[in-house]
């Protein structure tokens, strides 16, 4: 399994954190998360107080929504405005946030998503003594729940049987109905299958998986152990194509 070390880690983190639990629905690249996040702290420890340069005067709303609905303004702009919003602890700035995003720019959508979530997520610990805390992932999640990127492959690089791509997904839809998860996506490409999953966030997918692998190889050892998951993204054409021609020349290379 890939990223060991990585589940292990997070699996850990919420074991042993207190609070209230929020997933990132929307699908947003890792890389605008990390700029967002990046611009946001830079605003957050802004050397002037907030207040000098974001008032709750109307006319500084007024402004904004007016340049964010510009198509003139420039994107850069409009992101500094969205990150603005975001942090300004007022419940006005989250509903121009909201507002904006039922028609935004097109590349601002996952910016002024973002954006919105955090406004929530500030609210909610200003007017509440409860803890929040917001799991935010490339492939994001639904409810209580993260989405899960799977691959795999048949062990002999023939193509799945039609039985063996049945009894794949009837023994993962049986094993995730148990920890409350779902198959979201299936699908058999050849020698290899793509597989989008919905699991609660205490879920240990790779023990899920193992379970699965073990179970469906009872009908003749059809699957590879070496086994992809990821919650960042799924996995491009080409990627998939170097890790077939990996697991081809293992199997040369440890045939007799």
């Amino acid at each position: 399994m890939h990223q060991k070390n990585i589940f292990e880690r997070f699996q850990k983190f919420l074991n042993e954190t207190e609070g209230e639990f929020h997933i990132l629905e929307h699908q947003v690249p890792l890389e605008t998360q990390m700029e967002y996040f990046k611009n946001s702290n830079r605003l957050r420890n802004f050397p002037i107080p907030m207040k000098s340069f974001f008032s709750t005067d109307e006319t500084d709303y007024i402004k904004f929504v007016a340049e964010l609905h510009n198509p003139e303004v420039p994107k850069k702009d409009k992101k500094h405005i969205l990150s603005i919003l975001a942090v300004s602890k007022q419940i006005k700035a989250y509903r121009i946030l909201e507002n904006y995003l039922q028609t935004p720019d097109k590349e601002l959508t996952d910016w002024a998503y973002l954006a919105l979530m955090e406004s929530r997520m500030t609210l909610e610990s200003e007017l509440s003594d409860e803890k929040f805390i917001y799991i935010s992932t490339g492939l994001g999640g639904k409810g209580k729940k993260l989405r899960f990127y799977i691959l795999l492959l048949s062990v002999s690089g023939n193509p799945f049987l039609d039985y063996q791509q049945q009894v794949i997904e009837s023994e993962l839809a049986f094993s995730l109905t148990h920890e409350e998860g779902e198959i979201e996506q299936f699908t058999a490409k050849g020698n290899y299958i793509e597989i989008l999953v919905l699991a609660p966030i205490q879920s240990d997918i790779k023990k899920i998986l193992r379970h699965v692998v073990q179970e469906c190889n009872q009908y003749g050892n059809f699957i590879s152990d070496a086994v992809t998951v990821t919650n960042v993204r799924k996995l491009t054409d080409d990627e998939i194509a170097k890790i077939l021609e990996s697991h081809a020349n293992k199997n040369i290379r440890t045939s007799p």
